[in-house]
């Protein structure tokens, strides 16, 4: 089960520090990504290019990781993203990742964010 917090640990990371060619190879290239606040899902590159933007727009990402339960082919994780806008003001998001995992790749990933806060957090991040 550590290499499940392993690659839970890589991937985060990536995504804080804005390093998007180690989040595609966090992804098997038929990942789908979807999000509760919109119902859709997105494909590996729709997902990188999304991630992309808000490392440009949201400076200072940091997960605070509230709990985090790995099971054989994934892992789920609770946690809280803080960034901070350009004008200066520091954002949250909530949100609750559900991932499934083969050969060291995540290949579906579900997430569930709150609403409110993904709308604001949404407007500087895209």
């Amino acid at each position: 089960m550590q290499d499940m917090h392993d690659l839970a640990d890589r991937f985060f990371a990536a995504v804080e520090a804005g390093d998007i060619d180690t989040v595609r190879d966090c992804y098997n290239p038929a990942v789908a990504i979807w999000h509760n606040t919109d119902d859709l899902e997105q494909t590996r590159d729709e997902n990188l290019a999304t991630l992309a933007g808000m490392a440009r727009r949201i400076a200072d990402r940091r997960y605070e990781v509230l709990r985090r339960e790995v099971f054989p082919g994934g892992f789920v994780q609770r946690h809280i993203l803080h960034g901070t806008r350009a004008d200066g003001v520091r954002l949250t998001l909530h949100a609750c990742i559900l991932c499934s995992v083969e050969n060291g790749r995540i290949t579906r990933l579900d997430e569930y964010f709150d609403s409110a806060q993904v709308a604001e957090f949404r407007k500087f991040a895209s």
